[in-house]
């Protein structure tokens, strides 16, 4: 029986020849993403900006404005309210009560309580979670030092594998897949909470499993093609590891669009990041990793030592 071969072994897609194009499209994004990031902030969940949350859900869609109103009327700080997932469920955030005991934020969730229910029989209280302010802000510090020192461990290895050029690109890669990330939650104000951290570290380490192939396989080209042109050796490798790159980012794009659909809420932040991940991480290999070799300036000689080119340009023939 013949085996299924998503990709022809003959497939010859000239990839580079659009890099321009590519990298407008990638400044764009990262342009655009910076800009989300300072006008609108990212909306952090519990986990980082501290306080107290609850998740409500209602047979109907919620009337957050009736609702806001109803709890801010209680004195009890400002109150947050949005939508969480779907239009039956909200989520309300609220400052932690004074002394933060359990004692007084359970007070605090018993008035929240009867207040919403005073009005809406059907509502569900699903969820209630607490995070004082010192403890997010400790949160907000360890998550973004783990992303630096996984994408600086990263170019560092790289470096020492391969070459500093092969580091600076994947560096610029893990860059480019991490704030493209971080401006689509900020757009879609998805709640950023310690899910979606595991979920951009997991981003960092597909995007870094897929550029490490390829840069191991543009190595070996490096070294059989030495008189074929940076561009054209860059596209047969990227065919060449095209049909591997198709078969481990549909899998995972089956698996995790099953998750956004039928996962639930609960982990519907890490399922979306992670889906997005997987899409920036390919299209950053293959216009991202992949021609900022030649920015840099490096091609088929680039690595061959001086003397050994010196005694191949010598050496009599034989015959």
């Amino acid at each position: 029986m013949r085996l299924l071969k998503l990709i022809p072994d003959s497939t010859n897609i000239r990839f580079l020849r659009v890099r321009w194009w590519a990298l407008g499209v990638t400044m764009a994004l990262v342009v655009a993403s910076f800009v989300l990031l300072a006008v609108r902030g990212l909306n952090y969940g519990v986990d980082f900006s501290g306080g107290l949350m609850m998740e409500v859900g209602f047979d109907e869609a919620a009337p957050i404005d009736e609702l806001r109103s109803s709890i801010n009327a209680l004195n009890l700080g400002e109150a947050s309210l949005q939508q969480f997932g779907n239009a039956r469920t909200i989520s309300i955030r609220l400052p932690l009560p004074e002394g933060g005991d359990a004692a007084a934020v359970q007070r605090v969730v018993a008035k929240v309580e009867a207040t919403v229910r005073a009005n809406h029989a059907d509502a569900k209280f699903r969820r209630v979670e607490t995070v004082s302010g010192k403890v997010s802000g400790e949160l907000i510090q360890a998550g973004a030092l783990a992303a630096v020192i996984a994408m600086g461990g990263v170019a560092l290895y790289i470096w020492f594998r391969f070459e500093w050029q092969f580091g600076v690109g994947a560096l610029f890669a893990l860059f480019h897949d991490v704030v493209i990330t971080l401006g689509f939650f900020s757009l879609t104000r998805i709640e950023f909470n310690l899910n979606i951290v595991a979920a951009i570290l997991t981003i960092i380490g597909y995007s870094l499993n897929d550029t490490i192939v390829v840069y191991d396989r543009v190595r070996e080209n490096l070294r059989k093609y030495r008189k074929m042109d940076m561009e054209p050796m860059l596209d047969l490798t990227v065919n060449e590891m095209l049909a591997r790159t198709m078969v481990t980012s549909l899998s995972m794009i089956i698996a995790l669009s099953s998750l956004v659909l039928l996962g639930g809420d609960v982990i519907f932040g890490f399922s979306v990041a992670m889906l997005l991940g997987i899409f920036i991480g390919t299209y950053s290999s293959i216009y991202v990793a992949a021609p900022i070799l030649i920015w840099l300036g490096v091609g088929p000689a680039t690595f061959v030592p001086e003397e050994t080119g010196k005694a191949e340009r010598v050496a009599p023939r034989k015959g």
